[in-house]
């Protein structure tokens, strides 16, 4: 239950702080323009990105149990963020949040953490595809500028509205989209330690600018980007309300507590360490308590930025420290500057975050597994976009629980961090 900081600090060297120091700032750098990203995919005010990734972040550092650990706002969450918002309303969606953190914090206290590993890995590989699936789809208008009014929540709905809307395409928009794609592969490839996300999105953004395309930016859709954090509170709650949201707060918990302890599952591999799931839990909880009292998004472990943090040299929950405060800082100094950058770039990056989050070097391997993990699979991706992640969860774990009691023989899933 000893958070991981207690653990480091002792000891800690001039040198390890400068290494610290370095990749804080490098993971900073790709988690700003992410968590812009996946706040307006949710629904929500960009600047309740950057809130989650400054506040959460900073108590997923100082209090959970991995070395390495970078939290925020992730792209898991989108589907279920999106739907509370328009069911409920945003301040539906805080209550939800402070709610599952609640939740979150009992599951730690009663040492539920290590529970999070037998839930079978066929469901959690279908749920997040089929969220790959719904992010990348819910982009198109954006990365296209396509001229809708609005876009449908239903996914066959949503498909058939961007067909139809197919003639309105923005070739400036579709320009400055796929240009940020194309970059943002690039420079991964031809320097993977380099923050290219942040570079890619603001040189494309530049361009847009410059050559003054007609293109929606963060400023001129939602207005200018807050310099400062907001004040904290509560929400309003009753009981009505809490029974309401129970279901949407189980399903925020749960997916904070899966991806948290695989990203703490994944970083142990990249550093031969050894995370501690109940403190992460308890970590998780009061990092959601936190981002809601402040207006934020849920929040979780981030995988991708978790590796890219080890990547840069990142070895102790300084580093991740170092990335909420740097982006503190960049929101009180360049928050203009952040309103300038450009949807369809923003767009673009999302897509290819999607694409990357369903680990498409996975699926040969997918494909010749046993008949019923396939099944398992395939039901839980389809239930995911036709029907409701609530329902995928729910049906693909009962089932995958029942199958695993039915054969013994099942070794435990190992995970590889994905190249996000």
């Amino acid at each position: 239950m000893k958070p991981k900081l207690l653990t480091t600090l002792p000891g800690y060297t001039r040198a390890e702080f400068g290494a610290d120091v370095v990749a804080g700032i490098t993971v900073a750098m790709v988690a700003l323009p992410l968590s812009l990203a996946i706040a307006i995919a949710s629904g929500a005010d960009p600047s309740k990105g950057l809130v989650t990734a400054i506040v959460a972040g900073l108590l997923i550092s100082l209090i959970g149990g991995s070395r390495v650990q970078i939290g925020g706002p992730t792209g898991a969450f989108i589907v279920v963020v999106f739907g509370v918002i328009v069911e409920h309303g945003y301040d539906g969606l805080v209550l939800a949040t402070l709610m599952a953190g609640i939740i979150l914090l009992t599951a730690g206290y009663l040492r539920a953490g290590s529970l999070i590993s037998h839930v079978p890995e066929p469901v959690i590989n279908g749920f997040t595809i089929g969220i790959a699936v719904i992010i990348a789809t819910s982009q198109i208008k954006d990365l296209l500028g396509l001229e809708m009014r609005e876009v449908p929540a239903e996914f066959i709905a949503k498909v058939t509205a961007l067909w139809d809307s197919r003639d309105t395409l923005t070739l400036a928009a579709c320009s400055i989209g796929v240009g940020t794609m194309v970059l943002i592969v690039l420079l991964r490839r031809l320097s993977p330690r380099f923050p290219g996300l942040i570079v890619a999105v603001g040189l494309m953004s530049a361009i847009a600018l410059w050559a003054g395309f007609p293109v929606d930016t963060i400023e001129s859709r939602f207005g200018a980007l807050p310099a400062s954090l907001p004040v904290p509170h509560l929400p309003e709650i009753t009981l009505a309300r809490v029974v309401e949201l129970l279901p949407s707060a189980v399903v925020i918990a749960f997916l904070a507590g899966v991806e948290s302890l695989l990203s703490a599952m994944v970083a142990d591999r990249m550093i031969g360490g050894q995370h501690r799931p109940n403190a992460e839990v308890l970590a998780q909880g009061a990092a959601n308590i936190g981002s809601a009292l402040f207006g934020g998004l849920p929040a979780t472990g981030a995988i991708a930025r978790t590796a890219t943090n080890v990547r840069a040299g990142g070895r102790t929950p300084v580093a991740g420290i170092v990335h909420a405060l740097t982006i503190l800082l960049i929101m009180l100094v360049a928050a203009p500057l952040a309103g300038k950058l450009a949807l369809p770039a923003l767009a673009g990056l999302l897509i290819l975050t999607a694409w990357n989050m369903s680990e498409p070097h996975k699926w040969r391997g997918y494909a010749s597994g046993r008949r019923s993990d396939k099944f398992l699979l395939v039901l839980t991706l389809v239930l995911t976009v036709v029907a409701d992640l609530t329902v995928a969860i729910g049906v693909g774990v009962a089932l995958g629980l029942a199958l695993r009691l039915r054969r013994r023989d099942v070794p435990p899933p190992g995970w590889t961090p994905p190249d996000r």
